[in-house]
């Protein structure tokens, strides 16, 4: 992606359809009178008057116990420098987006114009009732460690500044986990940090606090070595100094088992990673660009054990491990701080979770098929849903533990129930679990109505953030038109069925389709105009190698489209019937709808082929597919063929798959109520289970379910995604939107890394 895209793109995700990344949610009813005198004026006197006699039920009756302030004065934003306080706002908003859809914590960015730090800590206070907890952010050091140190001492709710504890807290927990696969002891290794800002000194301070000896410990600046016979060291910079007879960083690394470097690029060389210690273990966390670049590090060193910064490489150390999952702990809590021992415990606790084995649905992103444990994984990934119910416990715990916490847990099953329960609204991490496996092995996927402009904008940034490999099909004159409208500057492959430039390969293509439908009532010569159709040469395209992939249908009849891709490209091995499901992403978590555009009114031998497909599919989602055959009655509860229909596909469901978890004929409400169900039909396979998979009687009520779904609740929709097809072709709802296409890419890409890895 150019520079100029860049900006223009960053500029218009930030401004429209309006302005920021965050806003503010009612909680409560509002609808009638009666809500708003309970809201407002009368009613709200009540909580006024209990909080009054009682400071603490703030808790109970405001937002405060789920609220953090995100603050900074803009004096060291990441990357950017000085830029002050109106300038990091756009960094606070999305730090806060981050604390809400990785911990489920809602946040108020606070910008504050001050650079002094009595006028900085005195506001803090001054605004701190409002919060249950304060992340510091974007502030220069040293500054930094005066204004943390007094706010924790003068203040009864938790602060943490994230710069510094946070690269602390992840890279200890690596720092532990790589000290130990390289067999060595952390109170012997000798360590180098390059770097002596607040990020560095929290880091050098918890390394210590793990185990490590500060007499191993030389920490470097712009100025080389810090000694103790310098000059004009502040006092952060002179707990660390050294009087040991080395002068630079290049003397600094040899022999060293650690070099941590949170500094600029390109600054730690081959040879002086050379010069290191058996098995080094090197974390380079300068951004964008690290001390050494990871390719060269490991070519340098065979044995080395490398961190960075950045998502491309292994081992990325990322604050996001840490602060929603701290300030989530101590929060439940109501914890009064964010001390040692609960830093500590978060070291702990994400150190040990690299150990355990890695759920499915985050090796299908990265994909391998196996994360573990080894030089290459030493912390968890971000996209880990483990984190949510490992991370905060530890916090809860340590802080109660510590005597910090004035709200002790008590049912630790329930509190790790309730955490999991937070992540049923992360919908758009599906998103960038598809975006990412995606990027893992981008495929060429042809966009067959490329010369339409949505199309075209999906296909430009399918290519620009790297999920797939676009090809595009249509007009080649509007394509080119188009392509200088929005600034589509990059050589991307343009066909034109209609070209003379194309009839070679349209007569070859007519040939292979005519071979295989000779016999249907096909001639030659209609194969040959067949051929000059954009979905007949893309779905031949795809059968012939020339793609990986196709996506299809913006701008025709959904039956239309399907219909060449059906007799062209087929069905997959053992397959008796094509489906289609919605992946819908909803606030009570993902949600699998079938068949949604395929099967009118399937039979029951249909229905149990399409549970059977639908819960595949989930599973490549990293989902465990717990399914509800939907009906309008319960349990046998009426004789009407409709429902009879659905219990006849349990039964062959039973009988042919009796470990799936799956169950009807059902009721929606009772499917989707676990209390509910539990209650009225304690015998059901589902009691205990929550529903993600809904299979419905026939395509009337599965497609005006999603779709009223989509428009009244705003759940967004990733489909319809074919299930059956021996080739990867997805056919989209007319006129989908440019993000609906670029979802349908990414599966269509995932759909062909599948089938590539099958056939190998």
């Amino acid at each position: 992606m150019s520079n100029s895209k860049l900006r223009r793109d960053a500029l218009l995700y930030h401004a429209k359809p309006k302005p920021g990344k965050i806003e503010v949610v009612p909680t409560k009813k509002y609808a009638t009178q009666r809500d708003l005198a309970l809201a407002y004026s009368p009613g709200v006197a009540e909580p006024c008057l209990e909080i009054e006699k009682d400071k603490a039920n703030a808790y109970k009756y405001t937002s405060k116990g789920n609220l953090v302030a995100v603050i900074s004065n803009g004096t060291a934003v990441l990357g950017l420098g000085n830029i002050g306080p109106e300038a990091s706002k756009p960094v606070m908003e999305g730090k806060g987006l981050l604390f809400k859809i990785f911990a489920d914590i809602d946040v108020f960015d606070i910008e504050v114009d001050a650079t002094d730090v009595d006028k900085f800590v005195e506001t803090v206070k001054a605004i701190a009732p409002t919060f249950g907890g304060i992340n510091l952010e974007d502030i220069k050091a040293p500054e930094a460690f005066e204004i943390e140190r007094r706010l924790k001492e003068e203040l009864d709710i938790p602060v943490m500044h994230d710069d510094q504890h946070g690269t602390a807290i992840i890279s200890a927990a690596a720092l532990k986990n790589a000290i130990e696969i390289a067999g060595k002891d952390i109170s012997k290794v000798n360590i180098v940090v390059n770097g002596a800002g607040a990020a560095a000194i929290s880091c050098t301070r918890l390394y210590i606090a793990i185990g490590a000896q500060k007499k191993n410990i030389v920490m470097c600046d712009s100025k080389g070595v810090i000694r103790t016979d310098r000059d004009n060291l502040t006092p952060e910079k002179l707990e660390f100094a050294t009087n040991k007879n080395i002068f630079t960083l290049t003397e600094a690394a040899k022999n060293a088992d650690v070099m941590l470097g949170l500094s600029v690029a390109n600054v730690f060389t081959p040879e002086m990673l050379l010069s290191m210690a058996k098995i080094p273990i090197v974390f380079a966390m300068a951004n964008p660009d690290p001390e050494i670049e990871y390719n060269l590090a490991v070519k340098t060193r065979k044995d080395v054990i490398m961190a960075t910064g950045r998502s491309d490489h292994p081992n990325q150390v990322n604050n996001v491990l840490g602060f929603p999952f701290i300030f989530r702990g101590a929060l439940d809590v109501r914890a009064t701080k964010i001390n040692e021992a609960m830093k500590i415990a978060a070291v702990h606790a994400i150190a040990e979770l690299a150990k355990f084995p890695v759920p499915e649905q985050v090796n299908l992103v990265y994909e391998e098929v196996n994360l573990s444990f080894g030089s290459d994984y030493i912390i968890p990934k971000p996209f880990d849903p483990r984190l949510i119910y490992t991370i905060p416990p530890a916090i809860a715990k340590a802080a109660m533990d510590s005597g910090v916490a004035t709200e002790p847990i008590e049912d630790w099953d329930k509190y790790r129930d309730n955490l999991e329960e937070r992540l049923g609204g992360a919908g758009n991490k599906i998103i960038r679990l598809l975006h990412n496996r995606a990027k893992s092995d981008p495929k060429r996927v042809v966009f067959a109505e490329a010369d339409h402009l949505d199309v075209l904008k999906a296909a430009q940034i399918v290519h620009d953030i790297g999920i797939g490999k676009p090809i595009l099909l249509g007009d080649k004159e509007i394509i080119l038109e188009l392509k200088k409208e929005i600034d589509f500057t990059d050589d991307i492959p343009i066909i034109d069925p209609k070209l003379d430039e194309q009839k070679k390969k349209r007569y070859d293509y007519a040939d292979r389709y005519w071979q295989t439908r000779q016999r249907k009532g096909i001639k030659l010569l209609d194969a040959q105009k067949l051929m000059r159709e954009r979905n007949y040469f893309a779905a031949m395209m795809v059968n012939s190698g020339d793609a990986d992939a196709l996506i299809t249908g913006y701008t025709r009849n959904y039956a239309n489209v399907v219909k060449p891709m059906l007799e062209l490209i087929g069905m997959d091995k053992g397959v008796t019937r094509v489906a289609a499901a919605n992946l819908m992403l909803t606030k009570r978590g993902p949600m699998f709808l079938a068949d949604t555009t395929i099967n009118i009114n399937p039979t029951a031998k249909d229905l149990a082929k399409i549970c059977q497909l639908t819960g595949m599919l989930a599973k490549k989602f990293g989902v465990k597919p717990n399914i509800a055959l939907l009906s309008f009655s319960n349990f046998g509860s009426s004789k009407n063929e409709e429902a009879k229909k659905i219990s006849d596909a349990i039964k062959l469901i039973h009988k042919s798959y009796p470990n799936v978890n799956v169950d009807g004929e059902l009721q929606a409400d009772f499917a989707l109520n676990p209390e509910l169900l539990k209650k009225e039909f304690p015998f059901s396979k589902l009691v205990d289970k929550k529903v993600n998979v809904l299979i419905f009687p026939n395509l009337d009520a599965a497609n005006i379910s999603y779709k009223m779904m989509k428009e009244l609740y705003g759940a967004e929709s990733i489909g319809p995604i074919m299930m059956g097809m021996k080739k990867p072709a997805h056919v989209l709802q007319l006129g989908s939107s440019v993000d609906e296409m670029v979802n349908m890419a990414a599966i269509a890409v995932i759909d062909a890394q599948n089938k590539s890895k099958r056939k190998n």
